[in-house]
């Protein structure tokens, strides 16, 4: 490897990084990865790192190239082996290591791969992923010959999440889809485990994905699952995503329920054992959610969307729980903070086996809203952020009602309307909400309007 290294500049996004293996992103890459971020370990006096690696068919290799790259830093390296991003985030709390990183893509297509990483028990992103871009550019590397060995935390963290199970979960019939991910084996595992009555989808890890994309948040791909749920009788279904750190929640009914809803079911549990909790959820979040847990006696924060964002508010404001409208949940309460779907899937069941209250039953109960999917249409990197502060400068001089602390949520009388830039691709994202079909066609009209004045067209939706 030459004094200096220079990745594509496309794989280094705001929350980790991906790109395209055999494009974009190669062995080389991990190699490189490794000895900046060990660098950057040696820089703040830590020594040690987990590494694991998902089911996708070219994670083995870049996790050998990973673990070089660190070694050759100097730093110790764990290798926990093949499983779901929260094992490593687990093993970076069970394990006396200072450290941990992923190599995953996550719910990317099968061609896509990264890395996630955490440091100190807290996430690495923004500008500590363009520092590792710096110490690579600039091949200030560390230098040394860190120890590798291979240690299992599959039993422990299986174990751990049992902990928060309970005995009435022997009345539920569950449902479960691991969409070939990463989070398959434990899966299996833990249903192995849990009381009641469990039925497997797609359990197999396989990092082709052949039954369907392993994203949940997609209703065609939990069409499978939806079937499943009626016909074996479920009392619910959960879906995984391609590893492990975000859930599908479907009802007894075969509904699909949003990440919001979810949030606000397993929140409202949270408040029975803590009442006066803090919450915290993103600005894509329904207003319902909102509402609700400041009715249920909760203090609900409106922040930034970002795993690692929504992580890092969460410890300045010591929250109980938090989530995304992505389905990435956290729980503080009784954990440790971080995004972990299988975890969140045993909270789940143990709040529908204790509290005598079904999901279509609490589906039925929600006040009852109109809104629109997350719509994503192109914007040129160079244009995006300029569209967001020319929307909000308009709306501003108009006096409207705002929330600009990522992009902008228009609160009206009978609804919100939200347009943001993403922090990782070259899109802009919205959102409408209203209390009927009429006051969504306003919010959708009023934010079309703004996006014309700006030039731009937004798709049908």
């Amino acid at each position: 490897m030459t004094a200096g290294y220079h990745f594509d500049p496309t794989i280094l996004r705001e929350y980790d990084i991906r790109g395209v293996v055999g494009e974009t992103l190669g062995g080389d890459d991990a190699r490189a990865l490794g000895r900046a971020f060990g660098s950057l370990m040696r820089a703040s006096d830590a020594h040690s790192v987990a590494v694991g690696y998902d089911g996708r068919l070219s994670s083995p290799e870049l996790e050998a190239a990973l673990v070089e790259g660190l070694a050759a830093s100097g730093v110790d390296v764990v290798r926990i082996g093949r499983g779901p991003t929260p094992m490593l985030y687990f093993a970076s709390h069970h394990l006396p290591t200072d450290a941990g990183m992923m190599v995953t893509g996550s719910h990317n297509p099968p061609e896509h791969n990264g890395f996630k990483m955490v440091l100190a028990q807290g996430s690495v992103y923004g500008k500590a992923i363009q520092e590792l871009r710096r110490i690579a550019e600039q091949g200030e590397w560390a230098a040394g010959r860190g120890a590798v060995r291979e240690q299992s935390v599959f039993d422990a963290y299986v174990e751990r999440l049992m902990q928060d199970s309970i005995p009435e979960i022997e009345r539920l019939s569950v449902a479960w889809d691991a969409g070939n991910g990463s989070a398959g084996e434990v899966m299996t595992a833990l249903c192995r485990r849990l009381p009641g009555r469990h039925v497997l989808l797609n359990e197999r890890i396989d990092g082709r994905f052949p039954a369907h994309h392993p994203d949940p948040t997609v209703p065609a791909n939990l069409s499978q699952l939806i079937d499943l749920v009626a016909r074996e009788g479920c009392d619910l279904g959960i879906a995984f995503d391609g590893d492990g750190d975000r859930i599908g929640v479907v009802d007894e009914r075969g509904r699909i329920l949003w990440g919001d809803q979810i949030m606000l079911r397993l929140a409202r549990a949270v408040l029975r054992a803590q009442p006066g909790a803090t919450f915290i959820a993103d600005v894509k979040a329904s207003q319902v959610l909102f509402d609700e847990i400041a009715r249920a006696g909760g203090r609900a924060i409106m922040w930034k969307t970002g795993h690692s964002l929504i992580k890092a508010k969460m410890k300045e404001e010591k929250a109980a729980f938090a989530g995304e409208m992505s389905a990435h949940l956290f729980f503080a309460d009784r954990y440790y903070g971080y995004d972990d779907a299988l975890y969140a899937a045993v909270r789940l069941l143990a709040d529908v086996a204790s509290s005598g209250e079904s999901l279509a039953q609490f589906r039925d109960s929600l006040p009852p809203v109109v809104n629109t999917p997350e719509i994503r249409f192109p914007c040129p990197e160079d244009r995006k952020w300029a569209v967001i502060r020319e929307v909000r400068d308009r709306l501003e001089a108009a006096d409207a009602d705002l929330v600009t602390l990522d992009g902008v949520r228009v609160r009206c009388d009978d609804g919100w309307w939200l347009l943001r830039a993403s922090n990782t691709q070259d899109v802009l994202v919205a959102r409408c909400e209203a209390a009927d079909e009429a006051g969504l066609a306003r919010q959708k009209r009023a934010l079309r309007e703004q996006l014309e004045a700006s030039g731009l067209d937004l798709p049908d939706f």
